[in-house]
């Protein structure tokens, strides 16, 4: 987990600032301790109306099949909330940071992206500044990773579980969630969205926000959990 190469050598790459690379660092070993599935796209516009009841996006009229957006990790965890109930269950949930560097790879080899380390060729896979005409896009479009899963790099960022911590040092390596106690003021999501470039769409870019944040860029994907 984490950028396999240097923060110095991934600013000259993608031309831009060293430190912004140095929260990817260091690369370690996590061994994902518990099965789980991942939603094969980010939860769509359809799917939030419907156990919600209201659509938030900027996009709206992008349609049902489009990612929903200017979703806080607070309105996730509602979400979860309700559709849980409505499925009578509490096995959704949002998948740690650990579990969606991994589900995103899809392979051990350490690359840029899930298809290798050429940009140029994001364009097949992702919706991003250079294509995307500064709008969502419906799911499912780009093509996916191994697992099929789509989206993961662009169209909208996803929240994830964990707390924000400004590198990994003492991050935990069975893929749990990596939580305060108390929780920490800001939350981390993944996967860059329709307005970064490439250095923003690679695996191990990572950001974070205050819980209650709503931005157009910003919507969500959910794990569930599987009983062993």
């Amino acid at each position: 987990m984490g950028s396999h190469i240097s923060p110095e050598a991934t600013a000259k790459k993608y031309k831009s600032l060293g430190e912004e690379f140095e929260t990817q660092h260091p690369q370690h070993k996590v061994t994902i301790s518990e099965p789980f599935y991942l939603q094969s796209t980010a939860v769509t516009q359809g799917q939030w109306k419907k156990v919600m009841g209201f659509n938030p996006s900027h996009f709206d009229k992008c349609g049902d099949d489009c990612p929903v957006e200017k979703v806080s990790w607070d309105d996730a965890q509602i979400f979860i909330e309700e559709l849980n109930e409505i499925e009578g269950d509490d096995k959704y949930r949002l998948p740690t940071e650990a579990e969606w560097e991994y589900a995103c790879r899809g392979v051990k080899i350490p690359m840029d992206f899930f298809f290798g380390d050429d940009a140029s060729k994001l364009d097949e896979y992702a919706w991003y500044y250079e294509n995307s005409g500064a709008k969502t896009h419906p799911v499912g479009e780009k093509k996916p990773n191994r697992w099929n899963l789509y989206d993961m790099h662009g169209n909208v960022s996803e929240w994830v579980e964990d707390d924000w911590h400004k590198n990994y040092e003492g991050a935990p390596n069975d893929g749990s969630a990596w939580i305060e106690k108390p929780r920490g003021a800001y939350r981390v999501f993944r996967g860059g969205g329709w307005g970064d470039d490439a250095r923003g769409c690679r695996s191990a870019f990572r950001l974070n926000n205050e819980p209650g944040y709503r931005v157009r860029v910003l919507g969500v994907r959910l794990a569930r959990s599987v009983e062993p």
